[in-house]
């Protein structure tokens, strides 16, 4: 399994103020789904930061997101680990595979794939 990126989430409902203070450092809008905005460096399109104002489907707002190449993988290496699942594996309507699970500091990490 290999980590295709990894993106800090941050929780706020200043979406806008925050879209205009990263753009001051380069960051550019490469999405944005209303509840979600991910900003992107043009020059390395995998610096990215989401700023989140509620999660869509799950109960909890999660503190990072990592894509993985293989999310089902991911998913039955931390059930078999023990880790706590947070939001179970499913599809979502915006076009990713994803499931969260809370690590040893408490952080909720969404650990995703594209469909």
């Amino acid at each position: 399994m290999a980590v295709r990126r990894v993106v800090p989430n941050v929780q706020s409902e200043a979406v806008q103020e925050n879209r205009e203070f990263y753009g001051l450092l380069g960051f550019e809008e490469v999405m944005n789904l209303g509840w979600i905005m991910t900003l992107a460096s043009p020059s390395s399109p995998t610096a990215q930061v989401s700023l989140i104002a509620r999660d869509k489907t799950a109960s909890v707002t999660p503190d990072i997101s990592i894509e993985v190449d293989d999310v089902d993988a991911a998913y039955a290496l931390m059930r078999n680990s023990g880790a706590e699942i947070v939001h179970p594996l499913q599809d979502e309507e915006w076009g990713v595979r994803r499931f969260f699970v809370r690590d040893p500091n408490g952080r909720v990490v969404n650990v995703l794939g594209h469909i």
